[in-house]
């Protein structure tokens, strides 16, 4: 008798990844996060809505920062929206080779807390964000959010004398 290995997992239907382009110009923020929600409706995701509104507020503040740091030299941005069973990423890429820096909050100013924003988010619901260079000389910014949060019951101790 001939012994097989294990048939490997299939993914869940909404596992993939999607890629667009759109033009580094305002319009396209607004474009871009109701494109990567329409995505996650139309695959069915499960995403717990807190988690969806994070991931949403995310894919603004990157194409954001693209539009308005990187335009000048990345006339284009990529966006791209990777599902796995467990987790989700979303990342924006441009051809400007700055590396960005979240800026300390003034809360003075109005603006230049996106990244700083993009962090808490992450941290909060368990994710990670960094920032990669690209072969081109660009890069890629990305954050990656878990689709559910496990729940562990705590584990019993020794008991009490």
């Amino acid at each position: 008798m001939e012994s097989r290995g294990s048939v490997p997992a299939r993914p869940a239907p909404y596992e993939g990844v999607w890629r667009f382009t759109a033009p580094a110009v305002d319009v396209s923020v607004p474009q871009a996060r109701h494109a990567v929600r329409d995505l996650l409706r139309r695959q069915e995701v499960p995403l717990r809505d807190e988690v969806l509104q994070g991931l949403l507020v995310i894919v603004s503040e990157l194409v954001t920062n693209a539009v308005r740091h990187a335009a000048l030299l990345s006339p284009q941005l990529a966006v791209e929206v990777a599902i796995g069973a467990e987790w989700i990423r979303v990342s924006v890429e441009d051809d400007h080779p700055y590396r960005p820096k979240a800026l300390e909050a003034d809360y003075a100013t109005t603006g230049g807390r996106g990244l700083l924003l993009v962090r808490e988010i992450t941290r909060e619901e368990g994710g990670a964000c960094d920032v990669e260079h690209t072969a081109s000389g660009g890069k890629i910014i990305w954050a990656a959010l878990p689709l559910a949060v496990a729940v562990t019951s705590p584990r019993p101790g020794p008991s009490a004398p």
